[in-house]
């Protein structure tokens, strides 16, 4: 099964420092990053219990698993695992997150409603750093986390139940930052709106995530500028059709924005690991000798629990953080 990829292609916003200011005002629940896990994410009219919710995105996960190469390496997936359920503890997820890692090139990952939640190899080796990998999926936990996808069931505004799986893959992880240009090609005008705003609100809940568990949250400003500079170097990589989008600036804007005025500066902030080098390179590897995964057949074995987190080799204080993109 291919999964589209078409999206998160940032625009020239040049990174702005990570701790540029202390909120000053009282911050709102949903902007609170301290009261992460405790606030009423996902809410509104929805007809699906999370029980309901769960057996529905597992129905779909195996559709998916039927379908696709899953990676069967085991260091790979414990790798992608402990990143993913590190960022779910530092979550709203109400739900437990199964992960998978699919043998795709597409830069894309996705999560199916109830946290069943694959990432392609594409994104893997496309990431320059673990917090730009991270942005990425945090993204995609925020998805899960609001509750999107039965949300959008329940009002009737996105397609049927039967195609959940093809919108969900072709908007997820890096390409998922940009669902709703896909999206809006395949449904009424009307529609899009709704859907630009879960794409903002997965943008603004993935940035505290990333932040709640440590990572520089630029790392999603660098998301949107590694899909831009690569379909630079690579036209074609990514649809045209979405090159030159107007939300994009929009988007880095605004998490620019949440990052200089809701988030409390830290003295350091993680950015790469050596388990991130050490993954990428193996599944190069793996990838090259043709020893990676195996063809749909079936659902895969969940992955094992994620042992404790490992200490990042590269650290960096907000005062460091990343120079600002060279002119375009």
């Amino acid at each position: 099964m291919s999964l589209l990829c078409c999206g998160l292609l940032a625009g020239p916003a040049a990174a702005q420092s990570t701790a540029s200011s202390t909120p000053q005002h009282k911050l709102k629940p949903e902007d609170d990053v301290s009261l992460i896990g405790n606030r009423k994410v996902g809410g509104g009219v929805n007809f699906y219990s999370l029980q309901k919710e769960i057996a529905l995105g597992r129905g779909l996960a195996d559709e998916v698993e039927h379908n696709s190469k899953i990676v069967q390496d085991p260091v790979v997936n414990e790798y992608i695992n402990r990143l993913a359920q590190n960022l779910v503890r530092n979550s709203d997820a109400k739900v437990p997150f199964t992960v998978k890692v699919v043998d795709d090139d597409s830069i894309n990952a996705f999560a199916l409603p109830g946290g069943f939640f694959f990432v392609n190899t594409g994104l893997i080796l496309a990431s320059q750093e673990e917090d730009q990998l991270a942005g990425a999926m945090a993204h995609e936990i925020a998805h899960v986390c609001a509750r999107h996808a039965t949300h959008n069931a329940s009002k009737g505004e996105l397609l049927q139940l039967a195609t959940l799986p093809i919108e969900i893959a072709a908007g997820g992880g890096l390409a998922g930052l940009a669902t709703q240009n896909v999206l809006g090609l395949l449904i009424p005008l009307k529609y899009t709106q709704f859907t630009r705003a879960a794409e903002a609100e997965a943008d603004w809940l993935g940035v505290q995530y990333m932040y709640k568990a440590g990572y520089d949250p630029q790392g999603l400003v660098e998301s949107f500028r590694l899909i831009e500079d690569l379909e630079k170097k690579k036209p074609g990589l990514i649809s045209r059709a979405f090159a030159s989008h107007p939300q994009t600036p929009d988007r880095v804007a605004a998490t620019q924005r949440e990052i200089a005025t809701i988030l409390p500066p830290r003295p350091d902030y993680l950015v790469n690991t050596s388990d991130f080098l050490t993954v990428k390179a193996r599944l190069a590897k793996l990838l090259k000798k043709g020893e990676l995964g195996r063809a749909g057949s079936g659902p895969a074995p969940a992955a094992s629990a994620p042992p404790a987190a490992q200490p990042p080799v590269l650290a960096r204080p907000p005062v460091l953080a990343r120079p600002p993109a060279p002119p375009r």
